[in-house]
């Protein structure tokens, strides 16, 4: 049985990771998780995947302040 638009919603806002970019063909993606703010790069090929958190040049985790990253679409 399909959910309801109310029922939808309610379900988007408890997912716990937002994708925040995309490249190529979905090879790359950039996940923020929604309670820590910790951003994680999933790579994809078609015979296999792998997540790793996100670093920024000096070798430190990617941390988004949660009340400012964009909304896109959650997983």
């Amino acid at each position: 049985m399909p959910c309801s638009a109310d029922e939808e919603k309610a379900m988007a806002a408890e997912k716990r990771f937002e994708k925040v970019y995309s490249q190529g063909m979905g090879s790359v993606v950039i996940l923020v998780d929604r309670e820590t703010g910790v951003n994680y790069m999933v790579a994809s090929n078609g015979s296999g995947s792998g997540v790793t958190p996100l670093l920024d040049r000096e070798g430190k985790v990617v941390v988004t302040p949660i009340s400012r990253h964009v909304k896109g679409p959650e997983l």
